[in-house]
């Protein structure tokens, strides 16, 4: 017979006759943790659900002592050593179409045990990878859930309660030939694929026009030194690649009738010579010397706004 894991060996020699205390201490003696669920459920019925697993036998014999019909919880992944795939059956989502899909596709070979669910689902059992995180996942669309690290199952001979009538999980098939890792990461994309990155366009840039309407909004509601944080969010509007036309529409539309275009334009062309490396000049419809200007006083920049940085700031409030 094939190399089955722990997990694995223990239903393999189970009776579905087993009390569930009985069954919970043999999966703890054979070194795999355990945690009680909710009877006929599937919820946790401790406070920290699979991280409270243990092979502890006095904790487990209190546990099923307090509740002797409570299911059987195991933690998958490295916990266990044991990985499952788990094949949904809910309302139009059928998930053994897929697991049929991925069985042509050769990704699913190498189950160790078939475990038929009370839903009419089905749990496929796999090593554990050694040494390798296998994190769970859902490919709801595909009715196939993995259940690896950070995820548990719910093991024979437990039971469920659907629609009144009491449906234990049983084993269903098991593996006589070859048993194998599950490559999880491939069986994923297979089922959901990711959508390929979309390229930028050749006239991608970090911001927009957009960018520059909002910020001419912003300075139209300033009522002191707006040729100072006009001048210092050029600068940002430059550096982050807005074409200066760009700028100057945006600022020139939103612009009051005190700020005139005369002003708005020498200030924004200022600036994108400035970033570019040109020496700022002084601007003649403006009382101040470009480049030069002091801190704004009400504290709205975290340095000088009339030096361009090297790299993207913000304005607070944009």
């Amino acid at each position: 017979m094939a190399e089955h894991g722990a997990v694995s060996s223990v239903l393999l020699r189970m009776s579905g006759a087993w009390p569930l205390s009985a069954a919970a201490r043999e999966f703890a003696a054979a070194g795999v943790p355990v945690f009680p669920c909710a009877p006929w459920g599937k919820r946790p019925a401790t406070e920290h659900g699979f991280h409270d697993a243990t092979t502890n036998l006095d904790q487990i014999e209190a546990w099923w002592r307090q509740s002797p019909g409570a299911n059987i919880g195991v933690p998958t992944g490295a916990a266990s050593g044991t990985v499952v795939v788990d094949v949904d059956v809910h309302g139009p989502v059928d998930g053994r179409t897929s697991f049929d899909r991925a069985h042509r596709a050769g990704l699913v070979d190498g189950w160790e045990l078939l475990v038929r669910t009370p839903t009419g689902g089905l749990h496929a059992y796999y090593p554990a990878r050694p040494g390798t995180e296998q994190r769970s996942w859902q490919a709801g669309r595909a009715g196939i859930d993995f259940r690896g690290d950070g995820g548990y199952i719910i093991v024979p001979p437990s039971t469920r309660s659907i629609e009144g009538t009491t449906v234990g999980y049983r084993v269903e098939e098991v593996n006589t030939g070859r048993t194998g890792l599950l490559d999880s990461d491939a069986l994923r994309d297979f089922l959901d694929p990711r959508p390929a990155p979309r390229p930028r366009p050749k006239t991608w840039r970090p911001v927009g026009r957009e960018d520059a309407q909002r910020l001419a909004a912003w300075l139209d509601r300033q009522d002191t030194d707006r040729n100072l944080k006009l001048f210092w969010a050029s600068c940002r509007l430059a550096e982050g690649g807005v074409p200066l036309t760009d700028a100057l529409d945006a600022v020139l539309t939103a612009a009051k009738s005190d700020f005139g275009p005369r002003e708005i334009t020498a200030t924004v062309r200022s600036a994108y010579r400035t970033v570019r490396g040109e020496p700022a000049r002084r601007d003649p419809s403006s009382s101040s010397v470009l480049g030069e200007s002091r801190l704004a006083a009400d504290g709205w920049f975290s340095r000088d706004p009339a030096r361009p940085s090297t790299g993207p700031s913000s304005v607070r409030g944009l």
